[in-house]
């Protein structure tokens, strides 16, 4: 699979720069299909940077409801917790 259809976007909040700050790590939405593999060699390609090692959380699709009624879905998604080597670091983080 092509590195630009696995990583779709990087996720930026408050935990994912805690972990950028402290323990090197970065996190991305990636392809539903994508494996830890797949995964890795997208970010090192992407980014031109060793990674060490890769956590993948998937979480499924939900049914949504209001007073009983259901009203629709809320489409699931999978993030990569991606650690990389010492020396290493993504530009894009900088600064968030």
């Amino acid at each position: 699979m092509d590195y630009t259809k696995v990583i779709i976007k990087p996720l930026i909040s408050e935990k994912a720069a805690m972990m950028h700050e402290e323990g090197n790590k970065v996190v991305f939405f990636v392809a539903v299909d994508a494996n830890k593999i797949e995964i890795a060699k997208a970010v090192e390609k992407a980014f031109d940077v060793k990674v060490t090692g890769v956590n993948v959380i998937k979480r499924r699709p939900r049914a949504r409801f209001r007073m009983g009624r259901r009203l629709g879905v809320e489409s699931g998604y999978k993030k990569a917790y991606v650690t990389l080597a010492e020396g290493h670091k993504i530009e894009l983080f900088e600064g968030v």
